[in-house]
């Protein structure tokens, strides 16, 4: 982990940015370790955020960083991948950043297929921005926009994002760190739009308004409601009931969106009619 820390953060930012217990930096100490391990060189790879918590990571991780407006970390990441489409491109965002006011960008960037890997940090909560709650709240948790319970039904983001075409989904949370690495590494190898879950502890934002004032409490609730999907269909329904899955849900192999428009540019070209129609 030493030479992945030498190489990899800014440690003129150390120790972190985060209020005390945060599971952010749990992630990117995940994602750190897995571009480690893959051996990427830091000049080749990108990391765009938006806003909130999550995107306080690109003041930590020292590689090419952007930090974006809120929810569109997305749409400059493909644009970006466009432009330059041999860097190995990450999006690391936030369940209010990307799944609330970017909800929609994530569900184009998933149609498209574009070779970007996108990290989606749950902390169940609008964490730096108020409090508020988020479409991945848990339905009767509290908020500073919920002050008597979220009434409303949380959605599945790793079943919105297969539904709407990503070819590589995953999750796992911050207590389950081991796993998380392996998920990233296997997001930044696949060609084609890969999805990251991470379920992480907010302890300030979160924790307090909701029963669960430490660290360790939340990530007890991690351990204690996280079933692996391999041990899933063993389980009964019952057994399975406020339990949610982690690990692997889709590997498959599609044609990647970046390849599939620079061959029709090159059509274009052929043909003699590339400055007219691109």
């Amino acid at each position: 982990m030493a030479v992945h820390v030498q190489e990899y953060l800014r440690l003129d930012k150390m120790p972190h940015i985060w209020c005390p217990g945060c599971g952010t930096g749990i992630v990117d100490g995940a994602l750190v370790r897995a571009i480690g391990n893959l051996g990427y060189n830091r000049d080749n790879v990108m990391v765009i955020t938006g806003i909130g918590c999550s995107a306080r990571s690109n003041a930590i991780l020292d590689f090419n960083t952007f930090q974006t407006t809120h929810g569109r970390a997305l749409s400059f990441a493909t644009g970006f991948k466009l432009a330059r489409p041999e860097m190995k491109v990450i999006v690391i965002t936030g369940d209010g950043d990307g799944s609330g006011i970017g909800g929609n960008h994530l569900i184009h960037t998933a149609r498209r297929n574009i070779d970007i890997t996108t990290i989606l940090i749950n902390n169940s909560i609008y964490g730096m921005t108020g409090g508020q709650y988020s479409p991945l709240t848990p339905t009767g948790s509290f908020a500073t926009t919920a002050p008597y319970g979220t009434v409303e039904d949380t959605f599945d983001v790793c079943k919105l994002v297969e539904a709407a075409g990503a070819t590589y989904v995953a999750r796992s949370t911050a207590y389950h760190v081991t796993l998380l690495e392996q998920l990233i590494t296997s997001a930044l190898e696949h060609k084609g739009f890969s999805f990251v879950e991470a379920i992480t502890q907010c302890p300030i934002g979160y924790g307090r308004r909701n029963k669960m004032k430490t660290p360790t409490e939340m990530l007890k609730w991690q351990k204690d409601h996280a079933v692996n999907i391999k041990a899933a269909s063993r389980l009964s329904e019952e057994q399975l009931e406020g339990k949610f899955l982690i690990g692997e849900f889709v590997v498959k192999n599609k044609a990647e969106y970046t390849e599939k428009y620079n061959k029709l540019k090159e059509e274009a070209k052929k043909e003699g009619d590339f400055n007219g129609k691109i």
